[in-house]
This record gives structure tokens, sequence and C-alpha cells, in this order.
């Protein structure tokens, strides 16, 4: 979906169409969920501070979010994307993977199958999709980024690499602008580059998935579909309208976030095999912690305990940061568990 959030509030709010929107936090602290295309423009971006994006775009229309509208319209959307098959993985609520494969017998060829999406979607919610097909995940969500909004970028076997070659690496999906910025120090500009640079000198940024990055440069991507991953994580996090620096008022509020995850796991009636903190400093650094455990569990006892622990074992080594944001979600997620005997 394009600039979705954003684009559901100008939907709604006409008055509100063609300015620059910024959908997030209104406090001191607040964060950005969604921006326009009229504010990305000015470089407003999801995740800046809210404070920072109206620094870029004086403007801009700041809205609160309406998270449980915005999850009923990703309802329509999704139950349009069943029409045409059941192979269906949700990243978020604006976005999946579909495999068409074996829908275009009854349906035509994947590029008459994604128009008529778009369509659906725009007729039942009024808003616009953007598209990519490609033989693989990983093309069609490049493909998907390349002609926003309202795209649809076909991607044929043959037409792989050429696509792929002149783009920039930000564009690697799964590629963090950190370690895009190490890679870019090599000088690899290009996927193009990453795909004919030997592996022996990506090793020292990628270390043992360095012919893994290579592959994916290229175009190879051989993960199917998967439908049964409906959410990848559930979590919860807040921005602190003061920066803590308290270590027991840190361990109390990561307690709480742990507590409202565990809620909503149990309110899926789901398991997880997978802890994750996340911590942001009063600088905006961030850094993420997490462990995985047996057997899977949605007992908040289990999980706060184990997110304490990469608490306490990230403050010993930084005992003097004060953060602005604390996170705990869990993931690995599985339906109901074999009990364990002897808990």
């Amino acid at each position: 979906m394009d600039a979705f959030y954003a684009s559901v509030e100008q939907r709604d709010h006409p008055g509100l169409r063609g300015c620059p929107v910024v959908v997030g936090g209104l406090g001191g602290r607040g964060v950005v969920a969604a921006a326009s295309y009229e504010a990305r423009a000015f470089g407003v971006r999801s995740a800046m501070p809210v404070r920072e994006a109206l620094k870029r775009c004086p403007g801009a229309i700041c809205v609160k979010p309406r998270m449980s509208l915005y999850r009923a319209v990703s309802s329509e959307v999704f139950s349009i994307f069943g029409r045409f098959t059941p192979l269906v993985q949700g990243l978020s609520l604006d976005e999946a993977f579909l495999d068409v494969t074996a829908s275009q017998a009854a349906l035509g060829e994947a590029e008459k199958i994604a128009v008529e999406i778009k369509r659906q979607i725009k007729e039942c919610t009024g808003l616009t999709a953007s598209v990519g097909v490609a033989p693989n995940k990983l093309v069609a969500k490049i493909a998907s980024e390349l002609r926003k909004p309202d795209g649809l970028v076909i991607v044929g076997s043959a037409d792989v690499t050429a696509l792929l070659d002149p783009l920039p690496i930000s564009k690697l999906f799964g590629l963090g602008e950190k370690t895009a910025a190490r890679v870019e120090k090599l000088g690899i500009r290009t996927l193009g580059e990453l795909r004919q640079t030997p592996a022996a000198r990506l090793r020292p940024v990628f270390g043992r998935y360095a012919e893994q990055m290579r592959r994916r440069a290229a175009g190879i991507d051989e993960r199917p579909v998967s439908p049964s991953v409906d959410e990848r994580q559930i979590s919860a996090e807040e921005t602190f309208e003061s920066d803590i620096a308290d270590h027991e008022r840190l361990v109390s509020e990561l307690i709480r976030l742990a507590d409202r995850t565990c809620s909503r796991l149990r309110g899926q009636d789901l398991f997880a095999g997978c802890v994750t903190i996340k911590v942001r400093r009063a600088d905006f650094a961030t850094y993420t912690r997490q462990r995985r455990f047996e057997p899977p569990t949605q007992e908040t006892r289990v999980i706060s305990r184990l997110a304490r622990q990469l608490l306490q074992e990230w403050l010993r080594t930084q005992p003097n940061a004060a953060l602005r944001l604390l996170g705990v979600g869990v993931s690995e997620l599985q339906g109901r568990a074999q009990p364990d005997l002897f808990e």
C-alpha cells in the first residue's frame, strides 16, 4: 500500500489531500508512523522524530494514528488477496507476498492478476497499491518499490540482472543502513558491483553470509511464500517523555512492556520461541538483543525474566546510558505448544 496510514487519513479528510501529512505521536517525543508523499518530498520518513519532521517540513499537518481503523482497512485488503491465492504471507498491515503460480491457469497471467488486485483495492478502499511481479520474493519486493505510488513493475526471469545491476545497494531488501555504509566504503555502490565482488572481499562486512549477499544482489532467492507466517513478531515499545537512566525504573518499564506483549500473545493464542529487547539511547543510537528459548511460551513470567536478563547485560556495557525508548518483542511464533511436563 502507498503511504498507507497517511493515505487513509487523506481519504477520510478531503482537506488533507495534496497536503504534507505526518501520522505519528503528537507529544514531545513523538515518532513518525507514516508520511504522505507530499511530506516525503521534504525528506520526512517513518521512524523519524516528529520534531525533526516539522523542522524539515514546517507546513506538515500532524495527525494522531487511528490503528483500529488501519487494521480494519488492512483486513479489507487482505480479503482481496485471498480471492486470488491462499498463499499470502503478510509482512505488516500494508504489505504482503502473494504466490500466484498456481492461480494463473484459472485467472490469467501474473500481470493480469496484479492489475485486477490493484483495481479491486482501489474500488473497495479508495486507496492505491504498488505491485512488483517477479520470479521470487526478493525481486518482487524490490520491484514494488520502484514506481510508487500506484506502481506496477513486471520483471521476467531474463530481466532480473538488467533491473537490479544499476540499483544502489540500499535497494537490497534486508540490508541495513549501517551495513550499506560499510559496503560503500569498499567502493561498492550498486547491486551489480556487489554481485561481481569476490566473496572473500565481502567477508569483513558479511562474515559467513558473504556468498549469500552476492546471490541476493543477483536476484537469487529460493524462499517460498509462507502463509503460516501471519505475524512475524509481536511487540510493545514506548518512547519516554524524558530520558531514563535509573536502572530500577528501566527494569520496571521493561516488565510492563513484557506484560503488554504477552497479553497480545495470549490474545492470539500463540507461543513464542524468541524474545528481543530494543534499546534507544538519548543520542538515538539503537540496539537490539535477543535470546531463543525452549519450550515456546506465552507466559509473562518467562518472557519478562529473559528480557530483564538481556537488558541488564546491555546496561553492564553502558552503565551510564540514558534511554529514550525501550521495547520488548517476541518472535518465532507458533500455535499451541506441547506442555512442559515439569513446568
